[in-house]
């Protein structure tokens, strides 16, 4: 493959964010106690023994997985939803795994045959990935949280995330189904990510699936979900998505001819996983201690909390430009992520993970006391 053709979608993404981190990282890891990452949402806590055991007991199967998983997965998934989110009439065949949610959001503009002519729409403060979705697919790409702002334009797909990533904003119902009726006034898309859904503090936050918002009717909206976060499941890749039944078979039919299908053992994990809500529970609980503590901690170090009622980041400022922060907790040997990483509105804010021991969570806590 010639250098030309290597670099043609390369030089469309944005430079890696973390790659910036590399100093602030060398600083903090200079602390004389070592350092404290809170910069990435990576779980530190062990799989459950019941997706362990699942894993092992399909590792001697020697055939292809099928794209669109199991039966049992499948089932599985919807039980899940509706048990956990109160998500109804959802069919299994409207379930569709994924290799990690990442994947599935970098891929949905292209999966659905976007280009140019299209118009995707993000968060104003977005995980980066949105983004990358939209340049891999050569679409026009527009931040916009208020989508009467938007005007005459018309939107191909919608991301949403509630709650966010990264200020664990939570979105009303009112909210929800506003860009919902806007959306479908318009044939647009609308694609919800509800990797923390299951890790709500304080409210409630509902899937783009519940009655409550769309009326039992799922026509143009889908939901991905991931285990990464309330199942330890980051190493695994474990995600799906769900919604419009007609949307997942345009999916299901794109994936297969590309083999994008998941690991039978990977699916027999996600099974147990789903099918289990006492891990599930036992995790949330872990993440509630420790975001009490660091909470407590960053707020008695002169930091604003902002919205950061659900989810695994405390959204903090002080008022000053982002990288000034986060040298300043570098100092202490605590690395934490640039708001800016999220999107122009985030200058003023660094996100800081509760993805960490408690140990480090406790050393955070006492180096900002």
């Amino acid at each position: 493959m010639s250098t030309r053709v290597r670099r043609s979608v390369a030089k469309n993404l944005p430079d890696f964010p973390w790659d910036s981190l590399t100093d602030a990282k060398a600083k903090a890891a200079a602390h004389p106690e070592g350092i404290v990452n809170l910069s990435v949402g990576t779980p530190v806590d062990p799989v459950a023994p019941v997706i362990r055991e699942a894993l092992v007991s399909v590792a001697e199967e020697p055939g292809y997985p099928t794209t669109h998983g199991t039966a049992e997965l499948r089932r599985a998934a919807v039980g899940a939803l509706e048990r956990r989110y109160g998500i109804t009439g959802l069919d299994d065949a409207a379930i569709l795994p994924a290799i990690g949610t990442k994947e599935m959001i970098a891929w949905l503009p292209s999966l659905f045959g976007l280009g140019a002519d299209d118009l995707v729409v993000i968060p104003e403060l977005a995980y980066p990935t949105y983004e990358v979705g939209g340049l891999l697919a050569g679409t026009r790409i527009i931040r916009a949280d208020g989508l009467t702002r938007l005007g005459p334009e018309v939107a191909s797909l919608v991301f949403v995330n509630s709650p966010s990533n990264p200020t664990g904003k939570v979105l009303g119902p009112d909210h929800l189904r506003k860009v919902v009726d806007w959306a479908r006034s318009r044939d647009a898309i609308v694609v919800s990510d509800e990797c923390y859904l299951g890790l709500t503090w304080e409210g409630e936050a509902l899937s783009i699936l519940h009655p409550s918002v769309c009326g039992g009717d799922h026509t143009n909206l889908l939901a991905v979900h991931s285990l990464s976060k309330t199942s330890n499941l980051a190493s695994y890749r474990a995600g799906f998505v769900t919604g419009d039944a007609d949307l997942v078979a345009d999916l299901l039919e794109v994936r297969k001819h590309a083999g994008m299908m998941l690991p039978l053992p990977i699916q027999a994990a996600m099974t147990a996983a789903l099918n289990d809500d006492e891990h599930e529970n036992a995790q949330r609980e872990k993440y509630r201690t420790r975001r009490e503590v660091l909470l407590a901690a960053v707020r008695g170090a002169g930091f604003t909390v902002d919205h950061s009622e659900a989810g695994l980041y405390l959204w903090a400022t002080r008022g000053e430009e982002c990288r000034a922060t986060v040298d300043w907790f570098a100092e202490r040997g605590i690395l934490v992520a640039p708001g800016e990483f999220y999107g122009p509105g985030g200058v003023l804010h660094v996100r800081i993970a509760l993805t960490a021991t408690d140990d480090d969570i406790a050393a955070a806590a006492a180096r900002l006391r």
